[in-house]
Formats: C-alpha cells, sequence, structure tokens
C-alpha cells in the first residue's frame, strides 16, 4: 500500500508540474495576442489619414475616448508591460521545464538557457569573419 501511494503521490507531483507549463504556455500565447492586438492598434494610429483629434480606445471594460498621442502613449506603455510580463513567464517556464524533465528522470533540455549575442558581440564576430576572409 505504501508502494501505491508514494507511486500516486509521484505522478501527482509531475502532472501538477505539467498542467503549470500547459498554463503558462496558453498565458504566453494569450499575451502574446494582446501585444498583437496593441501593435496593429498603434499602427493604425500612426497610419491614420485623417488625423483626429480624440479616439476611442477600449481600457478593459470601458470605452474612453482620449487624445490620439494619449492612446498611443498609452498602448506603447501597455506594450512594454506585456514584453516584461512574456519575459518572466518565459524564463519561469525554462525552469519549470528542466525541473519537470528532472522528475521523470530525463536529462535537461540543451541550449535552453543560451541567450543571443549582444550587438557588442555580433560586432565583433563580424569583424572577427570579414578579416578572415579578406
Amino acid at each position: 500500500m505504501n508502494f501505491e501511494k508514494t507511486t500516486m503521490d509521484y505522478l501527482f507531483c509531475v502532472e501538477k508540474q505539467a498542467e503549470e507549463i500547459l498554463v503558462d504556455k496558453s498565458e504566453i500565447v494569450a499575451l502574446d495576442k494582446k501585444r498583437n492586438d496593441n501593435r496593429m492598434a498603434i499602427r493604425a494610429i500612426i497610419n491614420n489619414k485623417m488625423p483626429q483629434n480624440k479616439t476611442w480606445i477600449a481600457v478593459g471594460p470601458l470605452l474612453i475616448k482620449v487624445t490620439e498621442n494619449r492612446a498611443k502613449e498609452m498602448l506603447q506603455e501597455d506594450q512594454i508591460l506585456l514584453d516584461s510580463r512574456i519575459n518572466k513567464i518565459h524564463s519561469d517556464l525554462k525552469i519549470k521545464v528542466n525541473k519537470l524533465r528532472d522528475m521523470e528522470y530525463q536529462e535537461p533540455v540543451k541550449g535552453l538557457f543560451l541567450n543571443p549575442l549582444t550587438k557588442k558581440e555580433m560586432n565583433a564576430m563580424n569583424q572577427l569573419l570579414s578579416g578572415h576572409s579578406s
């Protein structure tokens, strides 16, 4: 009976971890959709052929009328918050995936914590590569 309880506890922990990963992934999709909608709204304000003094914008369940500049500022501020929230979930997700793989007695995902080269590092690489090709 003790072996069955231990097995059930283990399976429960694995399923709980996997569920957290799926919830995070679905949250990223929802936030990314909102980020894309904001990007389209900002582009619509910028490309407006007949600029108006004020425009309607949805803020949660409310619809308010603000100047186009203020609407653009609000959307850009929201973009920053969405970007930071998505980045935080992404970094937490990497840890959760490795924890799940550890629980399943698998190796960590190779390259999961790689970061892109900075602009400075990329310039140094380009200089190095262009110096050898000459």
